[in-house]
């Protein structure tokens, strides 16, 4: 149940036919995207509208060999969104043309492909679009921050991976959660979706949170806001439900940048990421469950 580009075969690509597929890309970001963005998906299951029933009579005659088994046309204006198996990809209300890439909803900052991606396959946590096996191992790599050449290795051979931040200044860290809880250290993005949902799951857990912002979706002037906030837990929470921060003035954020340093030289390309306290590394979301059990591992 995958999705087979040898059907593109019998799809003959002209200059006008990419001229008029064009229009509905005005929302899409194509390309890998480094941001684990992740939301709450739909749910339940929904029933499938008229639109969604024609659409996938059409790709049957059109992609025979892709088994199609779901098709929603309601996710953006004039574009369906298609699952065959693990991949996805989108047509036009017509199925005449096929758009394959990224759908980013630019009002509400989400990246609205990763959340189907993640729901389809929750190992698939920032992975690219519809590609072959060997294409979205490397694209998940990438965006996990697997980007160096040993962490690629590492990942290669199914090692937990380990990271130091003894020479991380404590400054640089915004701390929030249970005092006395066990710590946990994130590399975020306040505007990435999937560390919003991190955030969530991580306060539930009641435990300790050092927070270290980084820019990966351009989000380095909240970061200062929240740094720079006179109540930083309350600034974490309205940062990533997209509300005001009111009681920030500006202040120096110098500290912030040791993050980003220590970012890019740990390969950091992707959030979230976090850190175990003795050096364990999660890279992408993981759900309450999961974070719980990986917690309990802890090596003294």
């Amino acid at each position: 149940m995958t999705f087979h580009f040898a059907d593109m075969k019998r799809l003959k690509p002209t200059r006008r036919a990419v001229k008029r597929a064009a229009w509905p890309l005005a929302a899409m970001a194509l390309g890998s995207g480094a941001s684990l963005v992740w939301a709450n998906g739909e749910g339940g299951e929904r029933r499938p509208s008229e639109a969604d029933v024609a659409v996938v009579s059409l790709l049957k005659e059109r992609l025979p060999r892709t088994a199609v088994t779901r098709v929603n046309c309601q996710v953006v204006d004039g574009v369906c969104e298609v699952t065959a198996g693990s991949q996805l990809f989108y047509v036009d209300r017509t199925a005449r043309y096929l758009m394959i890439g990224r759908v980013y909803d630019m009002q509400t900052r989400q990246d609205l492909t990763a959340v189907r991606l993640l729901e389809v396959n929750p190992d698939l946590l920032v992975g690219g679009a519809a590609g072959g096996r060997r294409e979205a191992e490397t694209t998940q790599a990438s965006a996990r921050g697997l980007n160096t050449p040993a962490a690629r290795e590492t990942g290669a051979q199914g090692a937990p991976r380990t990271m130091s931040l003894a020479q991380l200044p404590e400054a640089g860290g915004i701390v929030w959660g249970n005092p006395a809880g066990k710590t946990v250290t994130v590399f975020s993005d306040f505007r990435c979706g999937y560390c919003r949902a991190l955030s969530a799951e991580l306060e539930a857990m009641n435990v300790r949170v050092i927070e270290r912002p980084i820019s990966v979706l351009g989000s380095r002037d909240l970061a200062n806001q929240v740094f720079c906030a006179r109540n930083r837990p309350r600034a974490v929470k309205a940062a990533y439900a997209g509300a005001a921060i009111a009681d920030s003035k500006p202040c120096d954020t110098s500290a912030l940048d040791a993050n980003e340093r220590f970012a890019r030289e740990a390969g950091i390309a992707g959030t979230p990421v976090i850190v175990r306290s003795d050096g364990a590394v999660i890279e992408g979301y993981r759900p309450r469950a999961v974070l719980e059990t990986w917690l309990k591992a802890v090596r003294s």
